[in-house]
């Protein structure tokens, strides 16, 4: 029986990989803001420990953890999940909404992992599951500020990644597409309310997309909460792990286009170093 502590736990992904998580038979710490919202949802089960948890309060991501350990006695798989989006463009974007959604979905991952490395380090094991998105591997006009929490989640995930490793503990940055899930909506997904005329053919047309793509995106999340129960018992796991094809699609354009940059600009790039003695 493994024991998963998952943030965001009330709804969305969370929620799903919590509930079978239970169906398979581990323990689950399920980490809300709300946790009455777990305990509605899941019902009184023994395996089963709602905690509160604001992931951006260093106090309370230590306090939630203590009491997980006191609970179950191990953490063997933290999945950091909880976050929400920013749409608009980067000049749209005012500085306290950047600096709201970089709380969460970076400052609180960080809370939430340091609480829980020490207790992994003592037992020379543990799974870390980062959730990133298809934006943390490729910047998209409306996303800007967005995209680049899931950047800084990729680059921590592989540090943590390097640093663990000879410790036992496997790191995993998760980079979702575009899943059927509520993150459209305006629980999970924050609009800026400025909108500059300049940026209506780039993020502005981006804003119109989303709402027509909402509920109608091509991931099935059940089937994603399925991959990341079973992954969590891979062997050797990767440091990262896309899912859905749309992910797929970006990864290898933006390879093309990486290639092609390095083909045409070589020469210049390789200038810069000091001349061979």
């Amino acid at each position: 029986m493994k024991t998963w502590f998952i943030t965001g736990a009330s709804r969305g992904f969370g929620a799903l990989v919590a509930e079978r998580a239970l169906r398979k038979g581990d323990a689950v710490v399920a980490a809300a803001r709300n946790p009455q919202a777990v305990a509605d949802r899941f019902g009184d089960h023994p395996n089963l420990l709602p905690v509160a948890l604001d992931v951006t309060r260093e106090d309370q991501a230590a306090a939630a953890v203590a009491s997980a350990v006191e609970r179950f006695g191990t953490i063997d798989v933290l999945l950091n999940n909880a976050g929400f989006g920013l749409m608009g463009a980067v000049e749209e974007a005012s500085a306290a909404e950047v600096e709201a959604v970089y709380r969460t979905n970076v400052f609180g991952l960080l809370n939430v992992t340091r609480a829980v490395l020490p207790q992994m380090r003592k037992a020379r094991s543990g799974r870390i599951l980062n959730i990133s998105s298809i934006g943390g591997y490729r910047g998209a006009a409306g996303f800007g500020v967005y995209s680049s929490t899931k950047f800084a989640v990729e680059g921590l995930s592989e540090a943590l990644h390097a640093e663990l490793a000879p410790l036992g503990i496997h790191v995993t940055v998760v980079e979702p597409g575009y899943f059927r899930t509520d993150f459209l909506d305006a629980a999970s997904l924050s609009v800026s309310p400025a909108i500059i005329a300049d940026y209506a053919e780039t993020a502005g047309r981006v804003r119109t997309i989303a709402a027509g793509l909402n509920h109608a995106q091509p991931g099935d999340p059940a089937k994603l909460a399925d991959v990341l129960v079973s992954f969590a018992d891979a062997a050797d796991p990767p440091v990262r792990l896309p899912l859905g094809s749309d992910t797929v699609a970006a990864i290898e354009a933006k390879h093309a286009a990486d290639r092609a940059i390095l083909d045409g600009w070589r020469g210049v790039s390789l200038s810069t170093d000091f001349a061979p003695a």
